[in-house]
């Protein structure tokens, strides 16, 4: 089921903006970005299988490809060309969908806030150390998991999560939500390294990129965060010191704005040539008549 945050729906030959949510989450976490937007884009911010008004799905996704398999009903909706934001899961999520899905020729730009796609790491040796820790924190999660410790698996997502930033504490209601959904965290950990040829799909993409990172998080998704900066072409790279990886909720005005900033970019940059085709052609007409 689709969270659809209700933006006007005329003018459909118009770009709207598709958010996908972290593990843990829902679409409602992007509720400040579809505000920021809400004149211009329509907004869609669908519940990842699994999580949120999708959380009773029984067949769950093993693959990031299987993921936007079940997320092709609400890219359908999002008729025209798509702003594609994506953080953490999402994130990988959503690079899958702008490098190797029958959606990557819509895409008008991609936003990539720390996104998990750990097989990036594999390259080097300082790298596959990060790649090897994260591995073994997915074994625990999914051990404790398996054997019914939710609790503690939660508690070792969330603390590697919140990386060198405060240990704040989870509310009761958003812990509830966490056990409720600890299961599905076993599938994303598996789709995340799964995902292969990371490289070189980032090498392909040729949309406006923008990569968003805080200094607080885990270094892991800062390094991944980096290196598809060093690969992708053109990408902006955006850094947040005293921000962690929940960033678009812990510090979303700025995160929001650097986001609105890209979009508006990419939408003109998609306008110019429509302008010179609209010159041409009147020039054709004047010189034929």
């Amino acid at each position: 089921m689709t969270n659809v945050i209700q933006i006007a729906r005329t003018e459909r030959e118009k770009a709207c903006v598709v958010a996908l949510h972290c593990s843990l989450g829902s679409g409602r976490q992007w509720k400040t970005l579809a505000d920021e937007l809400a004149r211009s884009h329509r907004f869609f911010a669908p519940d990842i299988s699994g999580y949120g008004a999708n959380g009773c799905v029984l067949d769950l996704p093993l693959t990031l490809a299987e993921e936007v398999r079940c997320l092709s009903g609400t890219l359908n909706d999002a008729e025209g060309p798509i702003h594609l934001v994506g953080h953490s899961y999402g994130g990988a999520i959503a690079f899958r969908i702008a490098t190797a899905s029958p959606f990557a020729h819509r895409i008008r730009s991609l936003t990539l806030i720390e996104p998990v796609l750990p097989t990036l790491l594999c390259d080097s040796d300082a790298d596959r150390r990060l790649h090897a820790r994260f591995a073994q924190v997915a074994r625990d999660v999914t051990e404790d998991i398996w054997n019914g410790s939710v609790l503690e698996a939660i508690d070792m997502f969330t603390a590697f999560w919140n990386g060198s930033g405060p240990q704040d504490p989870v509310s009761g209601s958003a812990r509830l939500r966490m056990i409720e959904r600890a299961d599905k965290l076993a599938f994303d950990f598996q789709a995340a390294f799964a995902e292969e040829n990371v490289a070189s799909a980032a090498a392909s993409l040729r949309v406006p990129t923008l990569l968003l990172s805080g200094g607080l998080s885990p270094y892991l998704t800062q390094r991944i965060v980096q290196r598809l900066g060093a690969i992708v072409d053109g990408a902006e790279i955006r850094h947040f010191p005293a921000a962690g990886h929940m960033l678009p909720l812990t510090h979303a005005s700025t995160v929001n704005a650097a986001i609105t900033r890209h979009i508006a970019r990419a939408d003109e940059l998609a306008a110019v040539p429509l302008a010179v085709e609209a010159s041409m052609a009147k020039a054709v007409s004047l010189a034929e008549g």
